[in-house]
């Protein structure tokens, strides 16, 4: 099926067996340029045309070419003036900051104590002024001689244009077509309301309509991972809480000792943390003392400041928990905080481990917080979520008591996942950073979820950037 144009340019071609290019096609078809290489190119990909492509170079001065040629060379001007007996503070702008520098390059003057002296070679070729002559004859379109071409081009001044032209020429295809279909009449592309109540559209060739199917049109949408990170957010700012923020290059300090883990934890190795180069300064004196004292009060051992000031990759957004509860919740109350970020854990990855990936973090600051409510606010998230049965399992976490483990059934491998830890900081976690206890705790993921909203039984997929299962997923949860 042909467009009107294309049939156009079909009927011409077939009466003219050669090469065309464009602009005559355009001109001897009554169309707009834009318009003819748009339906060339559309017979083209049909195989009705053979389109060729050629290329011619053209020569032109550059801006700054065609101003020297109308005033004159800087260098060759500077020749003159030292010829006349001029100095240095007798040049123009120009003169100064372009035509010395390019004057001594070619060896045409020297300049000393102000003086501008003038050598032989400049004496001859500045007054010969070659390349105010080539550039003159360029900017009249007269031709170049090679000397002169290749004067202008070591000066910078030259450039190039490359000017693309397409033609055209009828295929065995595209000849059998318009043979078949014959002389194109005008058809009518749009029936307007005055043709309706003239009656001029009776008789007129209208336009056919290709009536096939589609294909489905690809769209814009959010990566699946940050659409639940935006549904996680709306779920807890629903239940009264406000977000929170940290960066994901942390100090040991708020990553572990501020959340009373002691300095020869396991989690610490290189093993299971990513340690960066370079040291962070504590926050806070007092503050540092205060953790000090009760890792060597609770733990039993000297605390080193040292180990505290090493820059890792935070390997829990618990660390954002902590730093909020030391510049946020020491006077008003209650508090209730969330987060969704990136850690980072030096770990082998299977179906259900990353080494990077998100966390839901949470806390809350009250005088009447207790365990009930730390129960009660994960098992509305989830039912917020789309999780209408989880379980709660008894754990341990160094800076939690007491903890747990939020757990929800996977149908898929017919087992209990863990969702994430949660519990009741420890005092010796709380009472250093703001005073404060009881202060309820979580730590939650946000891709184990998603796999079980999704039906997918390898966290891994949602990393392998499968277009056409990102194009399939609806835009909203």
């Amino acid at each position: 099926m042909l467009h009107q144009n294309e049939h156009r340019i079909l009927w011409f071609l077939y009466g003219t067996p050669k090469s065309v290019p464009l602009s005559d096609i355009a001109k001897s078809c009554h169309l707009g340029v834009d318009a003819c290489r748009s339906a060339l190119s559309g017979l083209g990909e049909k195989g009705f045309v053979k389109l060729h492509k050629s290329e011619k170079a053209s020569e032109r001065l550059t801006v700054e070419g065609e101003k020297f040629a109308n005033e004159g060379f800087p260098e060759v001007r500077v020749v003159q003036k030292g010829m006349e007996g001029k100095s240095v503070s007798d040049l123009s702008s120009d003169e100064r900051s372009i035509g010395i520098s390019w004057a001594a390059k070619k060896g045409w003057v020297k300049i000393e104590a102000g003086k501008i002296n003038v050598s032989e070679r400049g004496k001859n070729e500045g007054a010969a002024d070659i390349i105010g002559q080539a550039a003159k004859k360029l900017l009249s379109k007269e031709a170049l001689l090679p000397g002169e071409e290749a004067v202008l081009a070591e000066r910078g001044v030259l450039q190039q244009d490359v000017q693309t032209g397409v033609f055209a020429e009828i295929s065995a295809e595209g000849a059998q077509l318009v043979s078949r279909l014959g002389e194109p009449t005008e058809e009518i592309n749009t029936i307007t309301r005055e043709m309706l109540l003239s009656g001029t559209w009776k008789g007129r060739q209208l336009r056919a309509y290709d009536t096939g199917v589609s294909e489905e049109p690809e769209f814009g949408k959010r990566h699946v991972i940050s659409e639940l990170e935006v549904r996680v957010k709306e779920i807890f700012v629903s239940m009264g809480f406000e977000e929170m923020e940290g960066p994901a290059m942390e100090s040991s300090f708020w990553v572990f000792d501020a959340l009373f883990q002691p300095q020869d934890h396991p989690a610490r190795d290189l093993a299971d943390t990513f340690y960066l180069k370079g040291r962070a300064n504590l926050p806070d004196e007092k503050l540092a003392e205060r953790v000090a004292e009760a890792h060597e009060k609770g733990w039993k051992y000297s605390w080193q400041r040292a180990a505290a000031e090493k820059m890792v990759l935070r390997t829990h957004t618990t660390a954002v928990s902590a730093k909020y509860l030391f510049r946020e919740c020491q006077n008003t109350l209650p508090k209730k905080y969330f987060s969704v970020g990136k850690v980072f854990r030096n770990e082998a990855t299977d179906f259900k481990h990353l080494a990077e990936f998100y966390q839901v973090e949470g806390i809350v600051v009250g005088e009447n917080a207790n365990f009930c409510e730390l129960l009660g606010c994960l098992s509305e998230f989830y039912k917020k979520l789309g999780f209408g049965k989880i379980r709660f399992r008894p754990s341990f976490f160094p800076y939690t008591e007491p903890s747990l483990e939020v757990e929800v059934f996977f149908e898929d491998r017919g087992e209990w996942m863990e969702l994430g830890g949660a519990g009741i900081f420890r005092p010796e976690v709380s009472i250093p950073l703001c005073g404060r206890y009881p202060v309820l705790a979580w730590g939650l993921s946000l891709e184990r979820p998603l796999m079980l909203l999704k039906g997918i039984g390898d966290i891994r997929s949602f990393y392998r950037n499968q277009v056409g299962w990102l194009r399939s997923e609806k835009a909203r949860l």
